[in-house]
């Protein structure tokens, strides 16, 4: 029991860490060691990782607002498209056939892989790109700044395509709540990809957001009883403790470290969602 919990503890700190650092909430890890490695039922696998979204999302939200990483308004405004996508697609459940949508949006992780690529190629140490000023972002204030540790520098950066990383968002909505999947590598992809926020304001702006979506997805697991206390409570501690230190070790990373250890997700998550579109699980 008691080396059950310690593994348990030091899985959670590992998915906190690198859920912290890439704004993607740490289930990726979670659940496929939970039903691979000790044999969870998958229900019960993804209520727990769903209970330790929320404590990423705590502890690395609270590390961030210190820091002044994240963006505030562009979560606010991003989780409405996120919130109304997902109840969307809980009706659309059954309906509308899932193994075209997997494939859709695992294309769409696929050609952002090759977009991070690009971008790997380029200037990638810059902390921010050049990008045209939109009208929208400024009427909605979305523009923002945060200091990078790295550099020893204050970063100003616009936000563009505001319709476009709007319409994304609703899109990872739908994807959340009508294919059971977490949404993070989605939200990260839209605003660096697409709306051409750096990556680390991204990353940080995620790990609220995914906390807020979580917690409604939280109640409808513990009200059907699919979440263990004695599997979700050392998960969530651990991971707590583990999005601290991700937190901390992701404002002293350099843009390029972090793309260079999202892109192996990015495209392992993209072939994953194609291939089971095709009915072929890994």
């Amino acid at each position: 029991m008691f080396s059950q919990i310690g593994v348990l503890l030091i899985v959670g700190v590992l998915a906190g860490i690198l859920g912290s650092i890439l704004g993607i909430g740490g289930g990726i890890i979670l659940t496929p060691f939970l039903t691979l490695i000790m044999g969870l039922d998958i229900q019960y696998a993804i209520a727990a990782s769903i209970v330790c979204v929320i404590a990423t999302s705590s502890g690395a939200t609270i590390a961030y607002l210190k820091d002044d990483m994240l963006n505030l308004r562009v979560a606010m405004f991003l989780e409405i498209a996120t919130t109304i996508g997902a109840i969307v697609g809980a009706l659309l459940s059954g309906v509308v056939p899932t193994s075209f949508l997997f494939i859709l949006f695992g294309g769409f992780l696929l050609f952002s892989v090759i977009n991070m690529i690009q971008k790997l190629r380029g200037k990638t140490d810059k902390a921010v790109e050049k990008v045209a000023g939109d009208s929208l972002a400024e009427k909605l204030k979305l523009n923002g700044s945060y200091y990078d540790k790295v550099l020893q520098e204050q970063i100003d950066y616009q936000v563009e395509k505001v319709p476009g990383g709007f319409a994304m968002m609703f899109g990872a909505g739908i994807a959340s709540g009508l294919l059971g999947i977490g949404s993070g590598v989605f939200k990260v992809t839209a605003m660096d990809t697409i709306m051409k926020i750096p990556l680390k304001p991204s990353s940080a702006t995620s790990n609220l957001m995914m906390g807020v979506t979580a917690a409604a997805s939280a109640m409808v697991y513990f009200f059907s009883g699919a979440i263990l206390p004695q599997i979700a409570a050392p998960l969530a501690l651990g991971v707590l403790v583990g999005a601290t230190i991700g937190s901390r070790i992701m404002t002293r990373l350099k843009p390029i470290v972090i793309r260079m250890i999202f892109i192996p997700i990015l495209f392992f998550m993209g072939l994953q969602m194609v291939l089971r579109g095709f009915g072929v699980i890994i």
